[in-house]
């Protein structure tokens, strides 16, 4: 057996190199490149793997891990899982901040490898510099906390275990049943221990992304269920679009004449003007899809979890309503006690529509007029204008005058549907839009017409505040010269935006859509709903009161952009916005943030959907008291599990 006897880092990079997937009879390599913020605990052993070993790998530097590993995520999942950053970090501190981007990988189920430092395996200067030191147990560290939330966990503490490790890594990394974080803690000593490796380590290893099958009998007894309903509907799941079945859903949908309502990860698989799409379902859904879905009498899931922002808490659907669910993930595909197609989507939609050849389902002139309504309050949605003292905000409770005292104090009009709608209008059709959280993926799931495929890249498994602006960095990386919009709220950029400056350095053209609203806006609009007092929900001074009732704040997120080297564009109104979008479209190589001040309680409301929230049971507040009643009398008509 031919050796060759490297560090356990260098060992690792050269295997990096020669990963690579076949998907449909394609080769590519597997890993990008890798974002890397050094320190001690990775700058010495990986570091200088890094710049002796590295051949095609591409390295960026990050500026926040959580950040640099969110782009990563953003990337893998723009290109379908079917390509991947690796993101390594120092030990304690760095590696903690990747805790949270390692769940919201999880949670959507993208891979991404992650290679936080660790501290020594040989314990002997034990405690070093960012260590933890549990009594109880002295083999733990920080890097212990993502054992809860990766798919696969693994700590190299002999340099000879990185080929077991390796190899299991990249299993979860490359399965499209089980994918997720995956985490490869190391040792700093460990790092620089050679060890004399097989040669054939390093060979070209090809992993094979392989469509599954679906059982026969299961497309029989799915086909039996569905010929035995009169009005079902589809679910359209991020299983379509990374199975890259977008043709044989929308195939399937038409030739059975069932419609279909889009999850976050789901939409954009299907163009939104398709006769069929009735757009985003449930807790932040439309009113087409949720009549419909309140109708149909069997719900098909194509590639999804069943959130309990899809399922309005297991209450939006029949209680007589079947379930058949096309998944290639076991977990999933058992869920809601449904008739379960195991296997590939695109696998499973061509079985299955063979297997119906001849139905059709009953629905009749339903499906249109449920399209033609929202199309009426998309278009009122679309015209929402500030009107002065007489402006009845969307949201219109007991905080609606906060939307006037925010037009005074910013001297802003613009609402955030009005703007939403301009963006969407304005914008390449190619452009990409990226968001996660706030009230904006609530609107755009309503509200955002996609007409190019995969143009819309929505986290919501995690709803991660901050994952935006990185996210859009990595969807860039991803399609080159397209445009990418990425749509975050004011609160989410203050929680992060650090990887703005590394799309500065890298001259990534990405544009960020800030819609300062000066709150937590949905949080506040939850606050408010369930009876309670805004609390900690809006960016305010602290008034006389010693509460933070006083003026809002203004905050010049333009210049901020400007002072890092991007371009900043301050918008408070409709003219303001056309023009900036405009320039915007003729800036190269340099970051665009829009500034967009918009007035709170001004975004969409819920359309026909509960989500059951943690309502108090007592309390001494009459609202409180009423929220709870409402609560029990819609938990009586939700599935029990």
């Amino acid at each position: 057996m031919k050796t060759i006897r490297l560090t356990m880092a260098q060992a690792l990079v050269r295997f990096l190199e020669n990963q690579y997937v076949r998907f449909e009879g394609e080769e590519r390599r597997f890993v990008r490149g890798v974002f890397m913020l050094p320190g001690h605990g990775n700058v010495v052993g990986l570091g200088q793997a890094l710049a002796q070993e590295r051949r095609e790998l591409e390295i960026y530097q990050g500026k926040n891990e959580q950040g640099m590993a969110h782009a990563a995520i953003a990337f893998a999942k723009q290109m379908k899982r079917k390509q991947i950053f690796a993101v390594t970090s120092s030990v304690g501190p760095g590696a903690a901040n990747m805790v949270t981007a390692a769940a919201t990988a999880t949670a959507n189920n993208i891979p991404v490898l992650l290679l936080p430092g660790d501290v020594y395996a040989c314990r002997q200067p034990d405690p070093v510099l960012q260590q933890i030191e549990q009594p109880y147990d002295l083999s733990l560290s920080t890097n212990d906390a993502f054992r809860p939330v990766c798919r696969y966990f693994d700590r190299v503490v002999r340099p000879e275990q990185l080929m077991s490790a390796m190899l299991s890594a990249f299993r979860v990394l490359t399965d499209p049943a089980d994918t997720g974080a995956v985490c490869v803690a190391m040792p700093q000593d460990v790092e620089g221990e050679a060890y004399d490796y097989p040669e054939s380590f390093f060979a070209r290893r090809v992993h094979r992304i392989e469509r599954r099958p679906p059982a026969r009998e299961a497309i029989q007894e799915a086909a039996q269920a569905i010929r035995r309903s009169r009005h079902p509907m589809l679910i359209c799941g991020g299983g379509v679009r990374y199975s890259e079945a977008h043709a044989q859903f929308r195939q399937f949908a038409q030739a059975l004449h069932i419609p279909f309502g889009e999850t976050q990860a789901g939409k954009s698989a299907v163009p939104w003007d398709h006769p069929l799409n009735l757009g985003g379902v449930g807790v932040t859904g439309c009113s087409a899809a949720n009549d419909i879905a309140k109708e149909a009498d069997l719900i098909i899931g194509v590639g999804t979890r069943y959130t309990d922002f899809t399922t309005a808490s297991k209450w939006l659907f029949r209680e007589d309503a079947r379930f058949v669910n096309l998944n290639v993930s076991p977990f999933q595909a058992l869920k809601l006690e449904a008739v379960a197609v195991i296997a590939d989507a695109r696998e499973a939609l061509s079985a299955l529509e063979k297997e119906l050849e001849g139905y059709r389902s009953g629905w009749d002139g339903e499906i249109a007029q449920a399209r033609e309504r929202w199309a009426r309050e998309l278009e009122r949605l679309d015209g929402q204008t500030f009107t002065g003292d007489a402006y009845v905000p969307m949201i219109n409770d007991r905080n609606a005058a906060s939307a006037r005292r925010f037009a005074e104090d910013l001297d802003a009009c613009l609402t955030q549907t009005q703007a939403l709608s301009a963006i969407n209008r304005l914008i390449d059709e190619d452009a990409v839009v990226i968001g996660a959280s706030g009230s904006l993926p609530g609107c755009m799931q309503r509200m955002w017409r996609p007409r190019v495929q995969d143009t819309y890249n929505m986290e919501y498994g995690y709803s991660c505040m901050g994952y935006e602006v990185s996210g859009a960095l990595g969807v860039k990386l991803a399609v080159g010269e397209r445009e990418v919009y990425a749509m975050a709220g004011d609160g989410s950029f203050c929680m992060l935006h650090s990887e703005l400056l590394t799309a500065v350095q890298e001259r990534r053209k990405i544009n960020v859509c800030l819609f300062d609203n000066a709150s937590f806006g949905c949080i506040n609009n939850l606050q408010v709903g369930q009876g309670n007092d805004p609390l900690c929900t809006e960016l305010r001074y602290r008034g006389p009161s010693s509460a933070h009732d006083g003026s809002f704040i203004h905050v010049d997120y333009a210049a901020i952009a400007r002072g890092y080297g991007a371009v900043g564009y301050t918008v408070r109104t409709m003219e303001e916005l056309e023009n900036a979008l405009r320039m915007a479209r003729t800036v190269k190589d340099q970051p665009v943030l829009l500034d967009i001040k918009v007035l709170p309680k001004s975004m969409t409301d819920g359309y026909g959907a509960w989500w059951r929230v943690g309502t108090p049971q007592t309390s001494e507040n009459q609202r409180n008291r009423a929220c709870w009643q409402d609560h029990l009398e819609h938990e009586k008509k939700a599935r029990k599990y």
